[in-house]
């Protein structure tokens, strides 16, 4: 019975040094997980997005489609991407972004939308947001032609995507510091 409890106590203090180097083993492990990114779209990770960082996925989403997206320089404008057709000068669709997820867009955000739309004589609006839409929001955008993409609905939109489209604007968005806010005024993390 002796030699068990010496066993006993052998074992607990091997397992006692040896666990420190598990734990920085699996830590190790997690880190390695988590410096490649996370490895699909899904609506929480929009909403983990810096806002900076949501303007370029969607600008780079819309590019994706085929048009060229000019995205506004932060500031009064910021979050507004002007798309063109190939080849056109003037732009044919105002998109706005609103990275929001803690409140849904309301009917503001809309008619602001509606109001840059007819300043642009741009005839099409969309507004995407990486939280959800009030009903009041989506039936005022439904009368004045505004398409509200939500963020389950741009998690769609994107995986209809080309599988290698997808994939590209997923590591594009999730680079580097991708949760970090970008200050608006100088654009420093």
């Amino acid at each position: 019975q002796s030699r068990t409890l010496l066993s006993a106590i052998a074992l607990g203090a091997l397992a006692t040094l040896l666990h420190p180097f598990t734990f920085a083993a699996k830590a190790a492990r997690r880190s390695r997980r988590s410096k490649r990114g996370p490895e699909q779209w899904t609506p929480e990770l929009l909403k983990r997005l810096d806002w900076r960082r949501f303007e370029e996925l969607c600008a780079a989403y819309f590019e994706a489609l085929g048009f060229r997206a000019d995205l506004a320089a932060a500031g009064a404008d910021s979050g507004t991407i002007n798309l063109y057709q190939q080849g056109a000068r003037n732009a044919s669709i105002l998109v706005q972004c609103r990275p929001w997820d803690a409140h849904r867009v309301g009917i503001k955000p809309v008619r602001g939308l509606r109001g840059a739309m007819t300043s642009g004589n741009v005839g099409e609006g969309v507004l995407v947001t990486s939280g959800k839409f009030t009903q009041e929001a989506r039936d005022f955008a439904h009368k004045e032609k505004i398409s509200l993409i939500d963020g389950a609905e741009l998690v769609g939109k994107i995986a209809e995507l080309a599988p290698e489209q997808g994939l590209a604007l997923l590591k594009a968005a999730t680079e580097g510091d991708y949760q970090t806010p970008t200050c608006p005024a100088c654009t420093i993390k």
